[in-house]
Protein backbone atom coordinates (compact mmCIF):
# COMPACT_ATOMS: atom_id res chain seq x y z
CA UNK A 1 0.00 0.00 0.00
CA UNK A 2 2.92 2.45 1.05
CA UNK A 3 4.97 1.76 -2.18
CA UNK A 4 1.59 2.82 -4.61
CA UNK A 5 0.98 5.91 -2.80
CA UNK A 6 5.27 6.78 -3.28
CA UNK A 7 4.37 5.94 -7.01
CA UNK A 8 1.12 7.66 -7.14
CA UNK A 9 2.81 10.91 -5.86
CA UNK A 10 5.92 10.91 -7.74
CA UNK A 11 3.43 11.09 -11.11
CA UNK A 12 1.87 13.67 -9.77
CA UNK A 13 4.74 15.34 -9.69
CA UNK A 14 5.90 14.31 -13.19
CA UNK A 15 2.82 15.59 -14.46
CA UNK A 16 3.37 19.42 -13.17
CA UNK A 17 6.98 19.40 -14.10
CA UNK A 18 5.24 18.45 -17.77
CA UNK A 19 2.73 21.88 -17.14
CA UNK A 20 5.21 24.25 -16.19
CA UNK A 21 7.79 22.72 -19.20
CA UNK A 22 4.71 23.65 -21.63
CA UNK A 23 4.14 27.14 -20.06
CA UNK A 24 7.97 28.00 -20.65
CA UNK A 25 7.88 26.81 -24.06
CA UNK A 26 4.67 28.26 -24.73
CA UNK A 27 6.22 31.67 -23.41
CA UNK A 28 9.39 31.88 -25.37
CA UNK A 29 8.22 31.09 -28.36
CA UNK A 30 5.67 33.97 -27.94
CA UNK A 31 8.56 36.28 -27.53
CA UNK A 32 10.61 35.26 -29.66
CA UNK A 33 7.55 35.67 -32.35
CA UNK A 34 7.14 39.48 -30.86
CA UNK A 35 11.07 39.72 -31.37
CA UNK A 36 10.82 38.63 -34.63
CA UNK A 37 7.41 40.87 -35.28
CA UNK A 38 9.76 43.78 -33.88
CA UNK A 39 12.49 43.21 -36.20
CA UNK A 40 10.73 42.95 -38.76
CA UNK A 41 9.04 46.22 -38.29
CA UNK A 42 12.00 48.01 -37.83
CA UNK A 43 13.50 46.51 -40.81
CA UNK A 44 10.61 47.75 -42.86
CA UNK A 45 10.98 51.23 -41.33
CA UNK A 46 14.82 50.82 -42.56
CA UNK A 47 13.38 49.65 -46.01
CA UNK A 48 11.18 52.62 -46.39
CA UNK A 49 13.76 54.97 -45.06
CA UNK A 50 16.10 53.37 -48.03
CA UNK A 51 13.35 53.80 -50.15
CA UNK A 52 12.39 57.25 -49.57
CA UNK A 53 16.42 58.10 -49.75
CA UNK A 54 16.27 56.27 -53.01
CA UNK A 55 14.03 58.27 -54.11
CA UNK A 56 15.68 61.39 -53.18
CA UNK A 57 18.67 60.94 -54.89
CA UNK A 58 16.72 59.92 -57.91
CA UNK A 59 14.19 63.00 -58.45
CA UNK A 60 15.93 66.52 -58.84
CA UNK A 61 14.31 69.15 -56.53
CA UNK A 62 12.79 72.28 -57.57
CA UNK A 63 13.78 74.92 -55.24
CA UNK A 64 11.96 78.23 -55.47
CA UNK A 65 13.57 81.40 -54.04
CA UNK A 66 13.99 84.98 -53.92
CA UNK A 67 16.85 87.52 -54.36
CA UNK A 68 17.42 89.07 -50.74
CA UNK A 69 21.38 89.83 -50.14
CA UNK A 70 23.30 87.35 -48.28
CA UNK A 71 20.89 85.00 -48.29
CA UNK A 72 20.53 84.69 -52.00
CA UNK A 73 22.43 87.15 -54.45
CA UNK A 74 22.93 86.63 -58.28
CA UNK A 75 26.55 85.97 -59.48
CA UNK A 76 27.66 88.43 -62.42
CA UNK A 77 29.00 85.51 -64.54
CA UNK A 78 25.36 83.51 -63.60
CA UNK A 79 24.22 81.25 -60.81
CA UNK A 80 23.96 81.97 -57.28
CA UNK A 81 25.94 82.94 -54.18
CA UNK A 82 24.87 83.39 -50.23
CA UNK A 83 23.84 81.99 -47.27
CA UNK A 84 21.08 79.96 -48.31
CA UNK A 85 22.81 78.62 -51.33
CA UNK A 86 26.36 77.01 -48.83
CA UNK A 87 22.96 75.78 -47.14
CA UNK A 88 21.40 73.90 -49.61
CA UNK A 89 24.96 72.66 -51.08
CA UNK A 90 25.69 71.07 -47.93
CA UNK A 91 21.96 69.63 -47.90
CA UNK A 92 22.87 68.27 -51.44
CA UNK A 93 26.10 66.62 -50.32
CA UNK A 94 24.58 65.01 -47.32
CA UNK A 95 21.31 63.98 -48.55
CA UNK A 96 22.54 63.00 -51.86
CA UNK A 97 20.33 64.90 -53.83
CA UNK A 98 20.00 66.84 -56.91
CA UNK A 99 18.34 70.09 -57.18
CA UNK A 100 17.79 72.99 -59.96
CA UNK A 101 17.00 76.62 -58.05
CA UNK A 102 14.60 78.78 -59.63
CA UNK A 103 13.71 82.75 -58.73
CA UNK A 104 9.85 83.00 -57.30
CA UNK A 105 7.91 84.59 -59.97
CA UNK A 106 5.76 87.05 -58.49
CA UNK A 107 8.37 88.82 -56.15
CA UNK A 108 6.44 87.62 -52.97
CA UNK A 109 7.98 85.56 -50.29
CA UNK A 110 3.82 84.55 -49.80
CA UNK A 111 0.78 85.04 -47.86
CA UNK A 112 -2.75 83.84 -47.88
CA UNK A 113 -5.32 85.52 -50.02
CA UNK A 114 -8.72 85.80 -49.28
CA UNK A 115 -9.72 82.85 -51.57
CA UNK A 116 -7.70 80.76 -49.72
CA UNK A 117 -4.96 80.74 -52.60
CA UNK A 118 -1.20 81.68 -51.56
CA UNK A 119 1.17 83.71 -53.26
CA UNK A 120 4.79 84.16 -53.98
CA UNK A 121 6.81 81.06 -52.94
CA UNK A 122 4.76 79.30 -51.09
CA UNK A 123 2.09 79.79 -53.89
CA UNK A 124 4.51 77.75 -55.98
CA UNK A 125 4.78 75.23 -53.48
CA UNK A 126 0.99 75.05 -53.08
CA UNK A 127 0.59 74.37 -56.84
CA UNK A 128 3.41 71.96 -56.69
CA UNK A 129 5.69 73.89 -58.89
CA UNK A 130 8.30 73.49 -56.66
CA UNK A 131 9.39 70.81 -53.74
CA UNK A 132 11.04 73.41 -51.12
CA UNK A 133 11.77 76.99 -50.55
CA UNK A 134 14.50 77.99 -49.47
CA UNK A 135 14.63 81.59 -48.37
CA UNK A 136 14.76 84.07 -45.17
CA UNK A 137 11.20 82.71 -45.09
CA UNK A 138 9.83 83.67 -41.55
CA UNK A 139 7.64 81.09 -39.48
CA UNK A 140 4.27 82.28 -38.48
CA UNK A 141 1.09 80.27 -37.22
CA UNK A 142 -0.79 80.66 -40.30
CA UNK A 143 2.71 79.33 -42.79
CA UNK A 144 2.50 76.40 -40.23
CA UNK A 145 -0.96 75.58 -40.53
CA UNK A 146 -0.73 75.14 -44.35
CA UNK A 147 2.93 73.80 -44.65
CA UNK A 148 5.52 71.90 -43.26
CA UNK A 149 8.65 73.71 -41.95
CA UNK A 150 12.28 72.67 -40.58
CA UNK A 151 13.47 73.97 -37.05
CA UNK A 152 14.70 77.63 -37.84
CA UNK A 153 18.17 77.59 -39.22
CA UNK A 154 18.07 81.78 -37.91
CA UNK A 155 16.61 83.14 -34.94
CA UNK A 156 15.76 87.00 -35.86
CA UNK A 157 14.20 90.28 -34.62
CA UNK A 158 11.75 92.55 -35.71
CA UNK A 159 13.38 96.09 -35.74
CA UNK A 160 14.25 99.28 -36.87
CA UNK A 161 16.55 100.80 -39.78
CA UNK A 162 17.39 104.17 -40.00
CA UNK A 163 19.79 106.68 -41.05
CA UNK A 164 22.13 107.99 -38.30
CA UNK A 165 21.47 111.88 -38.89
CA UNK A 166 18.37 111.42 -39.42
CA UNK A 167 17.82 109.91 -35.94
CA UNK A 168 19.64 112.96 -34.09
CA UNK A 169 17.53 115.46 -32.50
CA UNK A 170 20.11 117.74 -32.58
CA UNK A 171 22.32 120.23 -30.79
CA UNK A 172 20.39 121.32 -27.37
CA UNK A 173 20.23 124.72 -26.01
CA UNK A 174 22.40 123.48 -23.27
CA UNK A 175 24.71 121.32 -25.26
CA UNK A 176 27.79 123.01 -23.29
CA UNK A 177 26.79 121.04 -20.33
CA UNK A 178 26.52 117.75 -21.81
CA UNK A 179 30.41 116.61 -21.63
CA UNK A 180 30.15 115.97 -17.75
CA UNK A 181 27.55 114.42 -16.30
CA UNK A 182 24.96 115.81 -13.58
CA UNK A 183 27.23 114.67 -10.73
CA UNK A 184 30.14 115.39 -12.26
CA UNK A 185 29.48 119.28 -12.61
CA UNK A 186 28.17 118.87 -8.75
CA UNK A 187 31.35 118.05 -7.31
CA UNK A 188 32.95 120.51 -9.58
CA UNK A 189 30.93 123.11 -7.94
CA UNK A 190 31.57 122.13 -4.69
CA UNK A 191 35.36 121.40 -5.00
CA UNK A 192 35.29 125.11 -6.16
CA UNK A 193 33.18 126.24 -2.92
CA UNK A 194 35.80 124.46 -0.79
CA UNK A 195 38.93 125.34 -2.55
CA UNK A 196 37.76 128.92 -2.25
CA UNK A 197 36.53 128.84 1.52
CA UNK A 198 40.27 127.14 2.42
CA UNK A 199 41.74 129.96 0.52
CA UNK A 200 40.30 132.47 2.34
CA UNK A 201 41.18 130.42 5.69
CA UNK A 202 44.93 130.05 4.77
CA UNK A 203 44.65 133.49 4.04
CA UNK A 204 43.63 134.45 7.63
CA UNK A 205 45.71 132.38 9.26
CA UNK A 206 49.45 132.39 7.35
CA UNK A 207 50.99 135.44 9.27
CA UNK A 208 53.10 135.81 5.62
CA UNK A 209 49.46 136.40 4.11
CA UNK A 210 48.39 139.07 6.90
CA UNK A 211 51.37 140.19 8.51
CA UNK A 212 49.92 142.93 10.66
CA UNK A 213 46.12 142.11 11.72
CA UNK A 214 46.07 145.15 14.09
CA UNK A 215 46.17 147.75 11.50
CA UNK A 216 45.36 146.20 7.80
CA UNK A 217 42.97 144.52 6.67
CA UNK A 218 43.64 140.99 4.81
CA UNK A 219 44.11 140.73 1.25
CA UNK A 220 42.20 138.02 0.70
CA UNK A 221 38.68 138.10 1.67
CA UNK A 222 35.72 135.84 1.30
CA UNK A 223 34.65 137.47 -2.15
CA UNK A 224 38.44 137.89 -3.17
CA UNK A 225 38.77 134.27 -2.73
CA UNK A 226 36.07 133.24 -4.84
CA UNK A 227 37.05 135.56 -7.50
CA UNK A 228 40.85 133.80 -7.18
CA UNK A 229 38.99 130.52 -7.90
CA UNK A 230 37.38 131.45 -11.09
CA UNK A 231 40.35 133.06 -12.56
CA UNK A 232 42.73 130.19 -11.62
CA UNK A 233 39.40 127.48 -13.35
CA UNK A 234 39.88 129.57 -15.97
CA UNK A 235 43.71 130.35 -16.38
CA UNK A 236 43.27 133.99 -16.21
CA UNK A 237 45.19 133.96 -13.32
CA UNK A 238 42.80 136.97 -11.32
CA UNK A 239 44.50 138.59 -8.17
CA UNK A 240 44.99 139.16 -5.74
CA UNK A 241 48.42 136.72 -5.86
CA UNK A 242 49.08 134.71 -2.59
CA UNK A 243 52.32 135.65 -0.96
CA UNK A 244 52.08 132.74 1.64
CA UNK A 245 53.68 129.08 1.25
CA UNK A 246 49.94 127.66 2.32
CA UNK A 247 48.24 129.92 -0.11
CA UNK A 248 50.64 129.11 -2.97
CA UNK A 249 49.94 125.46 -2.30
CA UNK A 250 46.18 125.48 -2.61
CA UNK A 251 46.47 128.07 -6.30
CA UNK A 252 48.90 125.56 -7.42
CA UNK A 253 46.99 122.97 -6.44
CA UNK A 254 43.44 124.62 -7.79
CA UNK A 255 45.30 125.44 -11.38
CA UNK A 256 46.35 121.18 -11.60
CA UNK A 257 42.80 120.41 -11.30
CA UNK A 258 41.53 123.04 -13.39
CA UNK A 259 44.11 122.46 -16.02
CA UNK A 260 42.54 118.50 -15.99
CA UNK A 261 39.34 119.37 -16.00
CA UNK A 262 39.68 122.01 -18.76
CA UNK A 263 41.56 119.17 -20.93
CA UNK A 264 38.60 116.81 -19.89
CA UNK A 265 35.83 119.50 -20.76
CA UNK A 266 37.46 120.23 -24.59
CA UNK A 267 38.16 116.58 -25.53
CA UNK A 268 34.55 115.44 -24.17
CA UNK A 269 32.74 118.45 -25.76
CA UNK A 270 33.94 117.53 -29.18
CA UNK A 271 33.41 113.57 -28.69
CA UNK A 272 29.91 114.90 -27.71
CA UNK A 273 29.65 117.30 -30.86
CA UNK A 274 30.73 113.87 -33.39
CA UNK A 275 28.72 111.54 -31.30
CA UNK A 276 25.64 109.45 -33.20
CA UNK A 277 24.79 108.75 -29.54
CA UNK A 278 23.59 111.92 -28.61
CA UNK A 279 19.85 112.18 -28.02
CA UNK A 280 18.64 109.87 -30.69
CA UNK A 281 14.72 110.70 -31.88
CA UNK A 282 13.80 107.11 -31.99
CA UNK A 283 14.74 104.33 -29.42
CA UNK A 284 11.83 102.29 -30.35
CA UNK A 285 8.51 101.70 -31.71
CA UNK A 286 6.98 103.45 -29.27
CA UNK A 287 8.80 106.76 -30.52
CA UNK A 288 8.49 106.01 -34.08
CA UNK A 289 4.66 105.56 -33.77
CA UNK A 290 4.25 108.61 -32.07
CA UNK A 291 7.19 111.03 -34.30
CA UNK A 292 5.78 112.53 -37.04
CA UNK A 293 8.99 113.48 -38.92
CA UNK A 294 10.03 110.51 -40.42
CA UNK A 295 8.19 108.15 -42.40
CA UNK A 296 7.98 104.30 -42.28
CA UNK A 297 6.93 101.65 -43.59
CA UNK A 298 8.05 98.00 -44.47
CA UNK A 299 7.94 95.34 -47.01
CA UNK A 300 4.27 94.68 -48.51
CA UNK A 301 3.02 91.23 -48.06
CA UNK A 302 5.80 89.94 -45.73
CA UNK A 303 5.27 88.89 -42.36
CA UNK A 304 6.63 91.64 -40.81
CA UNK A 305 3.21 93.52 -42.15
CA UNK A 306 1.10 90.65 -41.33
CA UNK A 307 2.57 91.01 -37.57
CA UNK A 308 1.82 94.18 -36.92
CA UNK A 309 -1.51 93.79 -38.70
CA UNK A 310 -2.91 90.84 -36.62
CA UNK A 311 -0.78 92.13 -33.38
CA UNK A 312 -3.11 93.53 -30.50
CA UNK A 313 -0.41 95.63 -28.98
CA UNK A 314 -1.67 99.06 -29.17
CA UNK A 315 1.65 100.63 -30.39
CA UNK A 316 1.93 97.87 -33.03
CA UNK A 317 -1.41 98.45 -34.15
CA UNK A 318 -1.34 102.09 -34.67
CA UNK A 319 2.09 101.45 -36.73
CA UNK A 320 0.32 99.43 -39.24
CA UNK A 321 -2.73 101.56 -39.28
CA UNK A 322 -0.37 104.38 -40.08
CA UNK A 323 2.09 102.36 -42.54
CA UNK A 324 -1.74 101.13 -44.16
CA UNK A 325 -3.08 104.21 -44.77
CA UNK A 326 -0.25 105.89 -46.86
CA UNK A 327 0.42 101.76 -48.16
CA UNK A 328 1.55 103.47 -51.86
CA UNK A 329 4.09 106.21 -50.72
CA UNK A 330 5.59 104.08 -47.52
CA UNK A 331 5.71 100.37 -48.36
CA UNK A 332 7.76 98.69 -50.58
CA UNK A 333 8.42 95.66 -52.35
CA UNK A 334 12.20 94.14 -51.56
CA UNK A 335 14.45 94.98 -48.71
CA UNK A 336 16.48 96.55 -51.49
CA UNK A 337 14.33 98.75 -52.10
CA UNK A 338 13.71 99.70 -48.59
CA UNK A 339 17.41 100.18 -47.72
CA UNK A 340 17.80 102.64 -50.52
CA UNK A 341 15.05 104.68 -49.76
CA UNK A 342 16.67 105.07 -46.11
CA UNK A 343 19.72 105.87 -47.68
CA UNK A 344 18.62 108.76 -49.82
CA UNK A 345 15.36 110.09 -47.91
CA UNK A 346 14.12 110.53 -44.50
CA UNK A 347 12.52 107.28 -43.98
CA UNK A 348 12.73 104.25 -41.78
CA UNK A 349 12.60 100.19 -42.41
CA UNK A 350 11.02 97.94 -40.56
CA UNK A 351 12.27 94.69 -41.27
CA UNK A 352 14.32 91.61 -39.88
CA UNK A 353 17.07 91.87 -37.90
CA UNK A 354 19.48 89.49 -39.89
CA UNK A 355 18.84 91.72 -43.34
CA UNK A 356 19.24 95.05 -40.82
CA UNK A 357 22.85 94.16 -39.77
CA UNK A 358 23.95 93.31 -43.08
CA UNK A 359 22.92 96.46 -44.39
CA UNK A 360 24.40 98.33 -41.16
CA UNK A 361 27.96 96.61 -41.99
CA UNK A 362 27.73 97.66 -45.44
CA UNK A 363 26.78 101.42 -45.14
CA UNK A 364 28.35 103.03 -42.00
CA UNK A 365 26.09 105.72 -41.57
CA UNK A 366 23.03 103.37 -41.03
CA UNK A 367 22.12 101.83 -38.03
CA UNK A 368 20.24 99.63 -36.05
CA UNK A 369 17.42 100.84 -32.92
CA UNK A 370 18.05 98.10 -30.36
CA UNK A 371 14.32 97.59 -29.63
CA UNK A 372 12.80 94.72 -31.13
CA UNK A 373 9.09 93.75 -31.76
CA UNK A 374 9.57 89.96 -31.81
CA UNK A 375 11.64 87.21 -32.03
CA UNK A 376 11.23 84.90 -34.50
CA UNK A 377 12.73 82.36 -37.04
CA UNK A 378 13.43 81.68 -40.62
CA UNK A 379 12.97 78.00 -41.89
CA UNK A 380 12.67 75.89 -44.77
CA UNK A 381 9.16 75.01 -46.20
CA UNK A 382 7.94 72.04 -47.66
CA UNK A 383 4.01 70.65 -48.62
CA UNK A 384 2.66 69.36 -45.47
CA UNK A 385 3.49 65.05 -44.85
CA UNK A 386 7.19 65.73 -47.20
CA UNK A 387 9.00 63.54 -45.41
CA UNK A 388 11.81 65.88 -47.40
CA UNK A 389 11.06 68.30 -44.07
CA UNK A 390 12.71 65.43 -41.70
CA UNK A 391 15.74 65.12 -42.93
CA UNK A 392 16.01 69.01 -43.62
CA UNK A 393 15.77 69.19 -39.78
CA UNK A 394 18.06 66.68 -39.01
CA UNK A 395 20.58 67.91 -40.85
CA UNK A 396 20.15 71.06 -39.71
CA UNK A 397 20.44 69.62 -36.37
CA UNK A 398 23.59 68.34 -37.44
CA UNK A 399 25.39 71.41 -38.50
CA UNK A 400 24.33 73.19 -35.46
CA UNK A 401 25.86 71.00 -33.26
CA UNK A 402 29.07 70.77 -35.24
CA UNK A 403 28.94 74.56 -35.46
CA UNK A 404 29.21 74.94 -39.09
CA UNK A 405 25.65 76.78 -39.26
CA UNK A 406 27.41 79.72 -36.94
CA UNK A 407 30.40 79.55 -39.10
CA UNK A 408 28.28 80.23 -42.02
CA UNK A 409 26.75 83.18 -40.65
CA UNK A 410 29.87 84.84 -39.49
CA UNK A 411 31.43 84.05 -42.93
CA UNK A 412 28.44 86.40 -44.69
CA UNK A 413 28.11 89.21 -41.89
CA UNK A 414 30.97 90.84 -41.66
CA UNK A 415 31.32 94.26 -41.15
CA UNK A 416 32.94 97.10 -43.26
CA UNK A 417 32.53 99.83 -40.36
CA UNK A 418 35.46 100.69 -38.82
CA UNK A 419 35.30 100.52 -34.76
CA UNK A 420 35.42 103.95 -34.68
CA UNK A 421 31.96 103.83 -35.76
CA UNK A 422 30.40 101.52 -33.52
CA UNK A 423 32.20 103.06 -30.37
CA UNK A 424 29.20 105.00 -28.41
CA UNK A 425 30.05 108.00 -26.28
CA UNK A 426 29.23 108.97 -22.80
CA UNK A 427 29.62 111.76 -20.54
CA UNK A 428 32.48 111.98 -18.09
CA UNK A 429 31.36 110.40 -14.85
CA UNK A 430 32.67 111.30 -11.47
CA UNK A 431 34.61 107.77 -10.84
CA UNK A 432 36.43 108.30 -13.88
CA UNK A 433 38.36 111.60 -12.28
CA UNK A 434 37.92 110.77 -9.09
CA UNK A 435 41.58 111.13 -8.40
CA UNK A 436 41.96 114.60 -9.35
CA UNK A 437 39.53 114.98 -6.49
CA UNK A 438 42.13 113.34 -4.07
CA UNK A 439 44.80 115.08 -5.49
CA UNK A 440 42.95 118.16 -4.39
CA UNK A 441 41.90 116.62 -0.70
CA UNK A 442 45.52 116.76 -0.08
CA UNK A 443 46.74 120.10 -1.10
CA UNK A 444 44.01 121.72 0.81
CA UNK A 445 44.56 119.65 3.66
CA UNK A 446 48.18 120.11 3.68
CA UNK A 447 47.72 123.98 3.38
CA UNK A 448 45.61 124.20 6.12
CA UNK A 449 48.24 122.36 8.08
CA UNK A 450 51.34 124.64 6.78
CA UNK A 451 48.97 127.34 7.26
CA UNK A 452 48.41 126.68 11.14
CA UNK A 453 52.40 126.09 11.37
CA UNK A 454 52.93 129.02 10.25
CA UNK A 455 50.88 130.60 12.58
CA UNK A 456 52.60 128.98 15.24
CA UNK A 457 56.07 129.55 14.15
CA UNK A 458 55.15 133.57 14.74
CA UNK A 459 53.41 132.69 18.22
CA UNK A 460 56.28 131.02 19.41
CA UNK A 461 59.10 134.05 17.86
CA UNK A 462 56.46 136.46 19.84
CA UNK A 463 56.31 134.46 23.27
CA UNK A 464 58.35 136.33 26.19
CA UNK A 465 57.98 135.50 30.22
CA UNK A 466 54.59 137.06 30.26
CA UNK A 467 52.62 135.11 27.62
CA UNK A 468 53.66 131.56 26.52
CA UNK A 469 53.17 130.92 23.04
CA UNK A 470 49.70 128.50 23.68
CA UNK A 471 48.17 132.45 25.05
CA UNK A 472 49.59 134.23 21.80
CA UNK A 473 48.33 131.66 19.31
CA UNK A 474 44.97 131.93 20.70
CA UNK A 475 45.04 135.59 20.63
CA UNK A 476 46.24 135.56 17.12
CA UNK A 477 42.98 133.45 16.15
CA UNK A 478 40.90 135.37 17.63
CA UNK A 479 42.30 138.95 16.38
CA UNK A 480 42.49 137.26 13.02
CA UNK A 481 38.82 135.32 13.05
CA UNK A 482 36.87 138.12 15.32
CA UNK A 483 38.00 141.39 14.28
CA UNK A 484 40.26 143.94 16.20
CA UNK A 485 37.53 145.66 18.07
CA UNK A 486 36.66 142.46 19.82
CA UNK A 487 40.01 141.27 20.28
CA UNK A 488 40.68 144.40 21.70
CA UNK A 489 38.12 144.00 24.47
CA UNK A 490 39.30 140.87 25.58
CA UNK A 491 43.09 141.97 25.81
CA UNK A 492 42.17 144.53 27.97
CA UNK A 493 40.06 142.81 29.99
Amino acid sequence: MLWKMTIGSRLITMKNNVKLLLSVTVLLSLATAQTGAMKRQDSLQELEQVREKRQLSNQTLRVTTILQSPFIMAKPSGGFEGFCIDLLQIFAERLKLRYEIKLVKDGFYGRRLENGKWTGMLGELMAEEADVAIAPLTITMERERAFSFTRPFMSVGISILIRKDSNNQGASLFQFLSPFSANTWLSLLIAYILTCFCLYLAARLSPNEWREPEVENTHFSLFDSFWFGVGALTLQGAGPHPRALSTRIIGVTWWLFGIVFLVAYITYFAASLNSEAQGPLIKSFADLAEQNEIDYGTVYGGSTFSFFKLSKIPIYHKIYKKMNSKSDSVLVHTMEEGIQRVLNSNYALIGESSTIDLAVAEHCNLMRVSNFAAIRGYGIATRLGDPLRDYLTHTLLELEESGQLQQLQAKWWKSSCSVEHSAEWSPLKVNQIGGTFLFLAIGLSLALVVACIELAVKSRKKADQDKSCCRIFTEELNLRFKGRSEANKKTKA
